[in-house]
């Protein structure tokens, strides 16, 4: 609760100038009172009214003083910024003062008037001048900037002025960041009333509000509210180019408060207009409670998630393989952190699917009931600039991998597969496609192991997506990168695509290829537009040249597609769970296949890239590569080729 003399201080600073200089003025004028007064009694001992002489003491000093501080200077300055300037400057002007003075009183002398007087009144009237000139820096100044502050913060309106919505800005009611001025609610009966000191808008008043007030945030403090209403808030808050922020979910709340620091930034899927399903937990469970499971490429985007997803279902052990250091370093440390006292043994392993040496010394050694492969290399133009490593790492690492699960007993090996291996016109996805492959063949005749792929999309916020991208280009004021202009992807989180992932391996029967329900394929532009809109900015194009962030074509990579498949035929299947399709793909037998993966294998051994793209042709259906050969290695052999060439 603010004290007294601060809520005092408003008022005083909101007076006009010469109410300002009439005050100080008068507040000099009862010192010099108080100061003659408070002279006698240090002199005489004794308390004397002012009457007779010692009322002519008191008018000569306000006579002499008053204008000396005028002449001065000292009522024209700002009280509130005094320092060492202005009290030398009230130092001066008691000086002529206290020369003036004690020359009448001192020098020449006045009946009834102690000739001491004369020297002890300037001294008493510089000591509290500079005082009441320092109280008021302090009591005004300090006050006088929080009022600064308080104006410059940005002024917000909550969406939603339910329990959440008043909780949140009764949090907010001492927040120096930002500034709570008013609710918005769908509630039409609530209209033009008051809750808690803050009035309540109608939504459809938000582009007035923001010029009027001016506002430049929307608070979200709906939790509850669905992924279909929420889009349509949203299409609404984006006309009025101000900063969305929102509210975890409901089951992500702490119970009965909200904090300022539960606020987000608006994350890019509460604008996928799809409700992530609820996870099977049978599903869930099958195939990691209690038992012994391994994921490759623990450290990636994919496999730190899975991990995560796998600990919190509770294996026996969690065994997790990445040639990273520091990214196996990074998901060990987090994973342990979230152990507390559950007993579940967590093993770092440092170890590339590239040597199947290791990974046989790995699997005999922990027997591991399931494996989650999600090591690949996965960025479609480095892997077309590096097709060889691409395709060692993601088609025989998968290889050598699979066939170390299957001779050592594993009963399920999940593939962490891509909508890129569908009609692939990129090395990526062609790699993958083919990965698909040798697990198809190998579930043929290892009817030991179940072999699964799980087909899906973008993931937001891995690395290498467009959305943590395009939000640092937001924030780095521009413009924002996009490949074309008709571009689109599917996308789903990634805690959902883990879920999946584990619950489609648990209702594999062998060979199965399994592909999730990623809802409506986004196109980039409109993401990348809704970014902009919704961070409270504005697109700066033709229409708008004044706008804030462009939007800059740069055309398409290596090997990109506009867009992304996730069926090769057009006969999915319905499972039992409402986000997963089973697909018939076809594939070829594993004798046939091992035969030209050993003939892969030279060619890559050796980077013939022609050979080995030519070979990637032959054995996956459907891959049509978008150009030239990109190999960063081959360029440069061909361009030494032509300058010799030339230089002959």
């Amino acid at each position: 609760m603010k004290k007294p003399w601060l809520k005092l201080a408003t008022p005083m600073l909101n007076l006009p100038r010469a109410a300002k200089r009439l005050i100080a003025a008068s507040v000099d004028l009862g010192l010099c009172i108080f100061t003659v007064w408070l002279a006698y009694y240090l002199r005489l001992g004794e308390f004397k009214s002012l009457s007779g002489n010692a009322l002519f003491a008191v008018i000569v000093s306000i006579c002499i003083a008053l204008p000396i501080f005028m002449l001065s200077g000292l009522y024209r300055a700002i009280f509130r910024y005094s320092g060492w300037p202005a009290l030398l400057a009230v130092a001066r002007a008691v000086g002529i003062y206290g020369l003036l003075y004690a020359s009448i009183f001192t020098a020449i002398g006045i009946t009834d008037v102690p000739r001491t007087v004369g020297i002890i009144q300037p001294i008493l009237l510089l000591l509290l001048v500079g005082a009441s000139r320092a109280l008021a820096r302090v009591w005004l100044g300090d006050q006088y900037q929080s009022i600064l502050k308080q104006a410059a913060r940005p002024k917000a309106l909550i969406y939603g002025a339910g329990k959440t919505g008043r909780q949140l800005a009764a949090a907010m009611s001492n927040c120096y960041e930002m500034q709570v001025v008013g609710f918005l609610d769908d509630d039409d009966r609530l209209h033009g009333h008051v809750l808690n000191g803050q009035p309540i808008y109608n939504p459809d008043n938000l582009p007035y509000l923001v010029s009027a007030l001016p506002i430049s945030d929307v608070l979200l403090a709906m939790p509850s509210l669905n992924r279909k209403r929420r889009n349509e808030i949203l299409a609404q808050i984006r006309n009025a180019h101000v900063s969305v922020r929102t509210l975890p979910s409901v089951t992500d709340l702490a119970q009965g408060k909200v904090s300022i620091s539960d606020l987000r930034e608006l994350d890019i899927y509460d604008l996928l207009g799809r409700e992530p399903v609820s996870p099977n937990h049978i599903l869930l469970a099958k195939n990691v409670l209690n038992k012994v499971v391994l994921v490759t490429g623990a450290g990636g985007s994919i496999g730190s998630e899975l991990c995560r997803q796998i600990l919190s279902v509770g294996p026996e052990k969690l065994l997790l393989i990445e040639q990273s250091e520091f990214a196996l370093y990074e998901i060990h440390r987090e994973l342990e952190a979230k152990l507390a006292d559950r007993d579940i043994k967590l093993v770092p392993l440092l170890g590339s699917v590239q040597d199947d040496e290791r990974l046989h010394e790995i699997m005999s050694t922990w027997k591991p009931d399931t494996v989650y492969h999600a090591a690949a290399y996965k960025h479609v133009p480095l892997v077309e600039h590096n097709p060889a490593e691409g395709v060692k790492n993601n088609v025989l690492g998968t290889q050598k991998a699979a066939k170390a699960a299957a001779e050592n007993g594993v009963t399920d090996f999940v593939l962490i597969s891509t909508d890129k291996a569908v009609r692939p016109t990129n090395i990526m996805g062609a790699s993958k496609r083919l990965a698909e492959m040798v697990l198809q063949a190998l579930a043929a005749t290892n009817p030991g192991t179940k072999f699964t792929m799980v087909r899906f999309g973008n993931v937001l916020d891995s690395s290498g997506s467009v959305v943590p991208k395009f939000r640092q280009q937001i924030r780095d004021g521009g413009p924002i990168t996009l490949t074309h202009p008709e571009i689109t992807r599917y996308f789903m989180t990634i805690p959902e695509a883990a879920q999946l992932v584990i619950q489609a391996g648990a209702m594999a029967k062998g060979g199965d290829v399994f592909v999730l329900d990623m809802g409506a394929s986004v196109k980039i532009i409109d993401l990348a537009y809704r970014m902009i809109e919704l961070s409270g900015l504005t697109v700066k194009n033709e229409e708008n040249p004044n706008g804030e962030i462009e939007v800059e074509i740069t055309g398409l990579r290596p090997g990109e597609k506009l867009y992304e498949e996730l069926l090769i035929g057009d006969n999915p299947k319905l499972t039992s769970h409402p986000r997963i399709m089973k697909a018939d793909e076809e594939f070829i037998p594993w004798p046939d296949l091992e035969s030209k993966l050993n003939a892969l294998e030279m060619a890559l051994d050796i980077n013939d890239v022609k050979v080995v793209r030519l070979m990637l042709q032959q054995l996956v259906s459907g891959y049509k590569p978008s150009g030239e050969i990109v190999d960063w290695v081959h360029m440069e052999n061909e361009a030494e080729m032509g300058s010799f060439g030339g230089a002959i």
